[in-house]
């Protein structure tokens, strides 16, 4: 969930300690957030994941369904972001 803050890292960690446990080798290569509604609110979490562990955010929901499910636009984050 993109609300998560900086909780949003811990998460990536713990989920990939998790995967490592359970046996699988492959990092993450990939995160969605949920929840991407309010862009303005939610960026922070974004840019630190990405720049903390240089995974890229593949896709943000937007709605309460898996057809909300979109591929991160980078300018319309940055659009949001200086409107």
């Amino acid at each position: 969930e993109a609300l998560v803050g900086n909780d949003g890292m811990d998460q990536l960690t713990m989920f990939q300690k998790a995967l490592s446990m359970g046996g699988h080798t492959r990092p993450i290569d990939g995160i969605v957030l949920t929840k991407f509604d309010t862009v303005s609110d939610k960026v922070g979490a974004a840019l630190t994941l990405t720049h903390l562990t240089g995974v890229p955010i593949a896709f943000c929901g937007t709605g309460q369904k898996y057809n909300h499910l979109r591929p991160l636009s980078v300018p319309f984050v940055i659009q949001s972001l200086f409107s």
